[in-house]
């Protein structure tokens, strides 16, 4: 369980941002300098220099993503320019990747990124190139909400790459891509031109994903414990009935994969704040304000409370909650996570997203004038950034391409790259979590300096 220090404030993690970016910085320029973009996207690290694994190229919106954001916490115009290049020549094709539910990931973290700066005044404004970024976040969103299976009345989902019988947990976060379309104004027109408000594709899939890749301890089955997430949820696409959990990443189906369980907090917590700034009218035709926001918060507050409870405590979660060599670490839940053991691997990406979440979730309580679980949620993710922003994590060898440290991607499939002398991963780099991490310091550094919130949608 997390030790939670109800102390800390986000100006005491200062210093540990500010050399944060510094060591970004270099790191972001090696990449750019020593990885070959036509092998693909660069995915985690092996022996400290990022690699790739071809699958669904969903790492290179965070590749170039973190240039943008690198620019936006340190106003070196350098890694501007190197985003807008890297977008032009390399983004358009995820715009219309009819084949993923990672709209959110590639789209809204590069495009996306780049019209909140414009929109926040940190760009110099240009009608063309505001004009660029609001058309590909607009398809963006109207191509992810394509990919869709509907269960039930009035009920359904996006579907995962697996096919259309798979609803991953994941996608909660990517949904952002809707969110933003939306906002710009924008519609899918479907089949026979069919119009498809992307709120509504929204908020069925987040009521989706909170129905059936959340559990709440109300005896669904035999392993439902209050806020553990399932991977994947698997359908009929028959009849549209519920069959079974699954998973890709995890250790089992009735265990909790970390990172899975982290982007629900995310995403859930993201979505509260989209949805409080739309007008009521808005809802009403999706069950109203009450409904929706009532059941993301049940969601959001239910994982980000197991999140806590089953976290070492220092926050840094091992990759599943199941893992089957748990046992051999002792009361690991009593002490510091162990990233050098030698039976089950950390997964510091998981923190870093889930860092956020517990954040967002805790400011939108408090606007809520709920202060009490509000603090818990803040503090205990600022607690989790303190411990991630320092050694073993935060990764100070300038020959280190990966900024943090002991990230695992796919534990069950061996894709980690295990170092000599240790007999699990551990020592190496994500996309995905050196990306979350900077966005996490960003928004901690906006709340420092109190410059405008940070939220996906500007």
């Amino acid at each position: 369980m997390i030790k939670i220090n109800h102390k800390i404030k986000p100006s005491d993690l200062s210093s540990k941002i500010q050399l944060l970016w510094e060591l970004s910085g270099k790191k972001i320029k090696s990449i750019e300098e020593g990885f070959d973009p036509s092998q693909g996207s660069p995915v985690f690290t092996v022996e400290g220099k990022y690699s790739t694994r071809g699958w669904t190229e969903w790492t290179q919106g965070f590749q170039y993503g973190s240039q943008i954001l690198q620019f936006d916490a340190t106003g070196e115009e350098t890694f501007l320019e190197a985003g807008r290049r890297n977008i032009v020549t390399s983004m358009a094709t995820h715009v219309s990747d009819f084949g993923v539910h990672d709209h959110g990931f590639n789209n809204v973290s590069t495009y996306g990124n780049s019209l909140r700066l414009m929109n926040e005044g940190r760009i110099a404004p240009n009608q063309w190139e505001k004009d660029f970024y609001e058309l590909a976040l607009k398809i963006s969103g109207a191509v992810q909400a394509r990919r869709w299976t509907r269960i039930g009345s009035g009920e359904g989902y996006i579907y995962s790459f697996n096919g259309p019988h798979s609803l991953f947990v994941d996608t909660i976060r990517s949904c952002r891509s809707l969110a933003y379309s939306h906002r710009l104004g924008h519609r899918l027109d479907d089949e026979d031109g069919h119009p498809v408000s992307l709120l509504e594709r929204l908020v069925q899939h987040a009521q989706a994903t909170a129905r059936y890749s959340v559990y709440y301890g109300e005896d669904r089955d035999i392993h439902d414990i209050k806020g553990r997430t399932a991977h994947e949820s698997i359908f009929n696409v028959s009849d549209g009935s519920y069959r079974c959990p699954s998973t890709q990443q995890g250790y089992s189906p009735f265990s909790t994969w970390t990172r899975g369980l982290a982007w629900a907090m995310c995403g859930f917590a993201e979505h509260l704040e989209f949805i409080d700034t739309l007008e009521d009218g808005e809802l009403e035709s999706l069950g109203g304000r009450a409904e929706i926001e009532g059941f993301m918060l049940k969601a959001a507050s239910a994982t980000s409370d197991f999140y806590i409870d089953n976290t070492p405590e220092d926050g840094i979660p091992y990759w599943d909650t199941g893992a089957p060599n748990l046992h051999k670490l002792g009361d690991y839940l009593q002490q510091p996570a162990d990233p050098y053991n030698d039976h089950e691997p950390v997964d510091s990406s998981a923190a870093a997203i889930g860092a956020q979440g517990l954040l967002r979730l805790g400011r939108y309580i408090s606007s809520k004038g709920g202060s009490e679980a509000a603090d818990r949620y803040n503090q205990a993710g600022l607690t989790i950034l303190d411990t991630l922003f320092d050694t073993p994590y935060l990764s100070t060898d300038q020959e280190h391409q990966g900024l943090i440290l002991h990230s695992v991607y796919h534990r069950p499939n061996g894709w980690d790259h295990i170092p000599e002398g240790h007999k699990i991963p551990c020592g190496e780099s994500s996309m995905w979590g050196d990306y979350h991490a900077r966005e996490a310091a960003l928004y901690v550094q906006r709340l420092i300096t109190g410059e405008p919130y940070l939220t996906f949608f500007g």
